[in-house]
């Protein structure tokens, strides 16, 4: 039976110590955000992540979703679960004041998703989507939309969806056939089939509120012809009660590899009533202010399961007795060696371990610059925040679930056979962590999002964001010999991330196809880069610390900084050479040779 225990301390280190909240406590709003309230809020998220949803993942698994009659009834304990969820506030988190939100920051908000996912993945799609509507209405919709759909969103009491896909396509929605006919009292009567839909039907809350992308009958072709519709399941009344139910409808839920207690739905719009969100033909850009939210939200999935893969990896190795150390017994007065004696043990634990603490630096530093994009009173600081947080999105999303996958399966092999075993909990992990490298947009497309929009925009402008807050720490440390270690191959990684992205703007000038031939191995450089960056700052705060107390918490983070640096880092080699290998050994392949 695996356990789940919050990384707090971890979290705190983030930030309290390395990242800081001095920015968001410069926002009126936020000002008495101080670290007595984040604990608190932590160590409330703590309990209810570990008493709560984590024994209910196994079983939510073994269980999945049941479909019947068109509706979705969800697992055993579920629907308690969210019932407590929501009694505890925990959908306000973020929200708008105005609308029954306790309008904290994200920097806290990331963290608690964090916990959520660690414990119970499948779970956490159903008020991740939700959050993800309530932001989207919040910045599109018209006042009356707002003001009857917002509070029951925010308060999670109506659950809300995202329907793109069709069967006949996914990432190309251009292509997409689900019709929006207006109607003489200004309504639209939309009619299509979606797939794929996250949380399409399920039996936690009274409502559910779709958010629909559909087209005119006079619409352009392709994306600019698209629109954005709000359809209720049921109707909402003058008094906010709830009416007759509109049209629209589960037909049959998908059997999947995991996350198995979340409904994966196929839903019939059969003339549904739905209501337009911003203008006509803006449907795309309305979107993706949630898509780009739960993005950033799918990027927590990734290393929430990595850390509870970690925790139970290492909880193994630190039980298991299996064979001698190399070196001779460590423990002779036992038949055998825990597992933990053993080099590659210790490999999979570290890399595990050193990725997940830099990639919870990196959510952090994200998250405490999109409070100050989202909430920010000075324009220039406003846009600087913005630049960085549409840059890092991909990155964040494509990096962390990859981080996700490659944890859970490391995890996985240290338990050896034991992890191809359901009642241990691994197998489950790397099953769960797999969808979050697909949904929300592939991890290929992130890449081709981050080579082929976010780093020409404006002139570099976004890339600049990066770079510059870079130069100026390496200039800052240069000569700083404590952390002489640690800057030396952040200096090296910086310095092919530059040559690569140089290399790859003018190539691409000439053959768009060396820019795609090189974005996934750009991406994983770039968030390579990222965490050496972090590490070194977390270095610099753990080494200040040593002999004030904790001396074993800063030391294991020094530790673990250079198990990066020497161990991890090094991909970066490979990862410039193939991309300054360009396209030609991908695109010269004749198409009959791969038979």
């Amino acid at each position: 039976m695996p356990t789940y225990k919050a990384p707090l301390r971890d979290m705190m280190f983030v930030l309290d110590e390395v990242i800081g909240t001095s920015r968001v406590q410069s926002i009126p709003q936020f000002s008495e955000v101080n670290r007595d309230l984040i604990e608190a809020v932590f160590n409330e998220s703590a309990r209810f992540t570990e008493t709560v949803l984590h024994p209910l993942n196994q079983s939510g698994d073994k269980e999945g979703c049941h479909w019947h009659d068109h509706a979705v009834t969800t697992p055993k304990g579920f629907k308690e679960a969210y019932k407590a969820f929501v009694d505890g506030g925990w959908p306000t988190l973020t929200g708008n004041a105005e609308y029954g939100g306790q309008g904290l920051p994200n920097v806290i908000s990331m963290m608690t998703e964090e916990m959520i996912c660690s414990s119970n993945l499948a779970f956490s799609l159903y008020p991740g989507l939700t959050r993800g509507s309530s932001i989207m209405l919040e910045r599109h919709g018209s006042k009356e939309l707002k003001d009857k759909y917002l509070p029951k969103l925010i308060q999670g009491t109506w659950a809300g969806t995202m329907c793109l896909t069709e069967p006949h396509c996914g990432t190309d929605l251009g292509l997409l056939r689900t019709k929006a006919e207006l109607q003489s009292d200004g309504t639209y009567r939309i009619s299509g089939t979606k797939i794929f839909i996250s949380s399409g039907d399920h039996d936690l809350t009274d409502n559910i509120i779709h958010f629909v992308i559909a087209r005119t009958p006079e619409a352009a072709p392709g994306i600019k012809g698209i629109s954005l519709f709000l359809v209720p399941k049921f109707m909402v009344n003058e008094d906010d009660s709830l009416g007759e139910r509109n049209p629209v409808f589960c037909a049959s839920i998908e059997h999947k590899m995991g996350i198995k207690a979340s409904s994966t739905c196929v839903m019939n719009f059969d003339g549904a009533v739905g209501y337009l969100v911003g203008d006509l033909y803006k449907g795309i850009n309305n979107m993706f202010t949630m898509m780009n939210t739960e993005r950033i939200g799918v990027g927590m999935q990734g290393l929430g399961i990595a850390e509870v893969a970690y925790q139970n990896a290492l909880a193994y190795a630190r039980d298991r007795l299996q064979g001698r150390s190399l070196t001779g017994p460590k423990y002779p007065d036992k038949p055998a060696d825990p597992l933990m004696v053993h080099p590659d043990i210790r490999r999979m634990l570290l890399t595990m371990k050193s990725m997940n603490e830099g990639c919870r630096l990196l959510a952090a530093w994200v998250a405490e610059t999109l409070d100050v994009m989202e909430h920010s009173s000075d324009p220039v600081q406003k846009q600087e925040a913005e630049d960085f947080v549409q840059l890092m999105t991909p990155i964040i999303k494509a990096f962390l679930t990859d981080v996700g996958t490659e944890g859970a399966n490391l995890g996985l092999q240290v338990f050896g056979g034991h992890g191809y075993i359901h009642e241990w909990g691994m197998e489950q992990f790397a099953r769960d962590a797999r969808i979050a490298q697909i949904y929300e947009g592939t991890n290929g497309v992130q890449a081709l999002d981050l080579i082929g929009r976010k780093l020409p925009a404006h002139a570099g402008r976004f890339l600049r964001r990066f770079f510059h807050p870079l130069d100026a720490y390496l200039t800052q440390h240069a000569t700083n010999i404590d952390l002489a270690d640690f800057i030396q191959p952040l200096a090296k990684v910086y310095g092919r991330l530059q040559h690569a992205t140089v290399t790859i703007a003018t190539k691409a000038l000439g053959n768009a196809d060396e820019a795609g031939a090189a974005a996934t191995d750009y991406l994983r450089l770039f968030g390579l880069t990222a965490l050496a960056y972090l590490w070194c700052r977390a270095v610099e705060v753990a080494q200040a610390k040593i002999g004030q107390g904790e001396d074993d918490f800063y030391e294991a983070k020094i530790h673990t900084a250079r198990f990066f640096m020497t161990k991890v880092l090094p991909q970066s080699s490979a990862l410039f050479s193939q991309i300054m290998a360009g396209a030609k050994p991908l695109m010269n392949f004749d198409d009959k040779h791969f038979g």
